[in-house]
C-alpha cells in the first residue's frame, strides 16, 4: 500500500465502506474514493491524513472494571486505537500481535509511553474479565475497553470506522462486522493523523512506531 494523504471527507466515505467480518470475505475492496496527494513509488503501509480525526469522547470500562476516559487517559501520549473483538479468529489477533511484537522492540521508556487501546465491538461477550484474559496473552500494557454497544459504535463512527451489532453467520457462529483500521494519535496534538489497514505488518509497525511516538509522520 502506498503512503497516501486523503481528504478527511473522502476518507470517511472510504472507511464507512471497509466493513469486514473476521473470518469471512471482506466485501468492499476499500479503494480510496479520492486521493489528494500520493508519493510515487512509496510502499509504506501508513496513510497520513490531510485533516486529523478528533479523538473520540469515549468513557468506557477497562479490564479492571474501572471507568476509562479515553481522551483524559491518553492526552499527550502517542496512542494507537483499534476496534475489534476477542472471538475474532484472524484479523483482530493478528493486528494486535503485530503491534505487540513491534512495540517490544522499542526501548522500555518508549514502550511505557505508548498507549495501545483495544475497544471491543462485541461487548456482550467481551466483558472486562474476558478482555483482560485475552489481552494478557498479547501484551499486558494494552488497554482493553468494553461498555455499551451504542456508545462504542458512535465513538468508532467519529473515526470513520463502521461497526454493526454482532450477528449469527450461516454456521450459527456469532461474528462482528467492523472496520479494521488502526488509528494513530499524535502526542503533540492528540489528533488521529495516521491510519493503518489490516495489511500492515510487524515490520511496518516496527519501522513507524519510533516516529509515531514523537508525533512525526511515518
Amino acid at each position: 500500500m502506498r503512503n497516501k494523504t486523503f481528504a478527511a471527507a473522502a476518507l470517511l466515505a472510504v472507511a464507512s465502506l471497509t466493513l469486514s467480518a473476521c473470518g469471512s470475505d471482506g466485501g468492499d475492496s476499500g479503494e480510496p474514493v479520492s486521493v489528494v496527494s500520493e508519493e510515487a513509488g512509496s510502499q509504506k503501509a501508513a496513510t497520513v491524513l490531510d485533516k486529523p480525526f478528533e479523538k473520540p469522547d469515549l468513557v468506557l470500562t477497562d479490564t479492571n472494571g474501572k471507568k476509562y476516559d479515553l481522551r483524559k487517559e491518553t492526552a499527550g501520549r502517542p496512542t494507537l486505537v483499534y476496534f475489534g473483538y476477542t472471538h475474532c479468529p484472524d484479523v483482530c489477533p493478528l493486528t494486535m500481535n503485530n503491534i505487540a511484537v513491534a512495540k517490544k522492540q522499542l526501548p522500555q521508556d518508549q514502550q511505557d509511553e505508548l498507549r495501545v487501546v483495544f475497544v471491543t465491538t462485541d461487548p456482550e461477550r467481551d466483558t472486562a474479565a474476558a478482555l483482560g484474559k485475552w489481552i494478557k496473552g498479547i501484551d499486558t500494557q494494552v488497554v482493553g475497553l468494553t461498555g455499551d454497544f451504542a456508545t462504542i459504535q458512535a465513538g468508532a463512527r467519529t473515526l470513520g470506522i463502521s461497526i454493526d451489532p454482532p450477528r449469527k453467520d450461516d454456521t450459527g457462529k456469532t461474528v462482528s462486522d467492523h472496520g479494521t483500521q488502526v488509528i494513530a494519535f499524535s502526542p503533540k496534538t492528540d489528533g488521529g493523523y495516521v491510519l493503518y489497514g489490516e495489511d500492515a505488518t510487524v515490520d511496518d509497525y516496527t519501522k513507524d512506531l519510533p516516529k509515531l511516538i514523537k508525533g512525526e509522520n511515518p
